[in-house]
């Protein structure tokens, strides 16, 4: 296989679920760290092979692809280990929806709206915007409800086995409840609690941390 390459950020929730699936699938790569929010936006080189600025981009020899649900799918069906992606259709299409509906209703909420202005702002000496906060905070409930529900006493969000979208919303949850806001919500979850202790004790988890202390060192 050709030397893979992840163009992207080690703090991005996007690069992350590029990473946990790089890392579930035993897939050997380089992590290469693009700074897309410089103060002159992302690099000429990166943007001649992303066009749109985002991360994560990978590189598998010639090729190139971006867009996360994409580099996630190939990643898994390049390589022979267990799939990420059920068999089954029902099963399948529910791992869509959910990767969906997090892209739709999660990211932005969890990640910007309330994370970065509970943690992030503050920390760079600036005012968090506490309208902002509460705003966001209902249509989370709405999905977690859901996303509890689904999961259930099962092991994963779409039944036994781990897929694609237990990847996908593990670094969005990671990162929400690090704020009060986000460990109140979870705390009244207690299926997706249950959820996030057991992802955050697997090596792919260990193995691609956002900040230097683990993230299981996180009390739920």
């Amino acid at each position: 296989m050709a030397d893979i390459t992840l163009l992207g950020l080690r703090i991005s929730v996007y690069t992350r679920i590029a990473c946990l699936a790089l890392e579930e699938k035993g897939i050997d790569y380089k992590l290469e760290e693009v700074d897309i929010f410089a103060d002159d936006g992302p690099p000429a080189d990166y943007l001649a092979l992303n066009p749109f600025g985002t991360i994560p981009t990978l590189l598998h020899g010639d090729f190139v692809l971006y867009e996360t649900s994409a580099i996630t799918r190939y990643v898994d069906e390049i390589s022979p280990r267990a799939s990420l992606q059920p068999p089954v259709p029902i099963e399948r299409a529910r791992m869509n929806q959910i990767i969906g509906m997090l892209d739709s209703y999660g990211y932005r909420p969890m990640v910007w709206d309330v994370y970065v202005q509970r943690v992030v702002v503050p920390t760079a000496g600036g005012a968090t915007d506490e309208a902002c906060i509460e705003a966001a905070l209902p249509g989370l409930r709405n999905l977690l409800e859901q996303l509890d529900r689904w999961r259930g006493k099962r092991g994963y969000l779409v039944g036994e086995e781990l897929t694609l979208a237990d990847l996908h919303l593990y670094p969005m949850l990671s990162y929400f409840v690090e704020t009060p806001e986000g460990a109140r919500m979870l705390g009244s979850l207690p299926n997706l609690q249950q959820w996030l202790r057991s992802m955050s004790l697997r090596d792919s988890v260990r193995a691609t941390p956002f900040h230097e202390k683990a993230d299981d060192e996180t009390e739920f």
